[in-house]
């Protein structure tokens, strides 16, 4: 029972992350060519979220049961609510990394209650504190960002 718990409990921050590559690759599909600085950003945001979903698809894997496929309910809300106001903003650096920053206050939030469940491993939990931080420092980096607009 404590292994399929434990897996439930991966298996959404697996689909947290392939909600932030999805989300992320829509702020990118939505820049104008002088936004370079914030693709290279956002792509690297993407290749981070496939290395944590992959950690955790491992840790999933190693404790026997089934990995989560596809994108969580609660994300494909936020990135219809991004499509409507972005069509109605047309797009500006500021809206976009507004949108960044609620993403990732979505991802933190899955992440902190993750870590309130007490059926995760120490090794578990360790990889867990540790994607929440650099995805922290993300969320940081990008209203930083948003702030200077």
């Amino acid at each position: 029972m404590n292994l399929e718990k434990q897996a439930e409990t991966l298996n959404d921050l697996v689909l947290i992350n392939n909600d932030r590559m999805e989300g992320y690759q829509k702020a990118i599909d939505e820049l104008r060519d002088e936004d370079a600085d914030l693709r290279s950003l956002f792509q690297e945001r993407i290749d981070q979220s496939r290395q944590f979903r992959d950690e955790l698809v491992s840790e999933v894997v190693r404790s026997g049961e089934r990995v989560a496929e596809g994108t969580k309910a609660a994300g494909k809300i936020y990135r219809a609510w991004m499509d409507v106001k972005a069509f109605f903003s047309g797009s500006d650096r500021k809206t976009i990394l507004d949108n960044c920053e609620n993403g990732e206050d979505a991802a933190l939030r899955a992440y902190e209650e993750t870590l309130e469940c007490e059926n995760l491993t120490p090794e578990q939990r360790s990889i867990v504190i540790r994607q929440q931080a650099e995805i922290k420092t993300s969320h940081d980096t990008i209203r930083a960002m948003r702030d200077t607009l």
